[in-house]
């Protein structure tokens, strides 16, 4: 997987970190934008519209026995934005595709969308990695 995100600031205890359920067969790199699925399962992002579980805290490797992942819920984090489009300092961000973030369109703050806010602005040229505090 490409474009995780980077930690710069844990807050709270530690990244306020939630353990999540997933597949013993599920394999996360560190950093990954994690969405939430069904019975407080944890999955990969990887569309418009996830609901994000948090920031993956330790890569969990396929088929290593395990049945859980952590992940940060309360921090700062350098993310990819997927849209190239223009961000602006305050504004809430959501998941656009697999690790990638982009700007909250109207009425996704009531399906639960936006996880973040941006902490830099962002020209919009090009993907490039935007300072979110989660």
């Amino acid at each position: 997987m490409a474009n995780e995100a980077v930690i710069i600031e844990l807050l709270g205890n530690g990244g306020d970190p939630i353990q999540y359920n997933c597949a013993d067969a599920d394999a996360f790199p560190k950093g990954t934008i994690l969405k939430l699925s069904d019975n407080r399962e944890a999955d990969l992002s990887n569309a418009d519209g996830d609901i994000c579980a948090g920031i993956c805290a330790a890569e969990k490797v396929a088929n290593d026995g395990s049945t859980t992942v952590t992940a940060y819920t309360n921090g700062i984090f350098d993310l990819t934005e997927g849209g190239a489009v223009a961000i602006g300092i305050g504004l809430p961000v959501t998941i656009h595709s697999a690790n990638l973030i982009k700007i909250a369109a109207a009425g996704e703050a009531e399906t639960g969308d936006i996880f973040g806010h941006a902490l830099a602005a962002f020209a919009g040229s090009d993907t490039q990695s935007v300072r979110v505090l989660i």
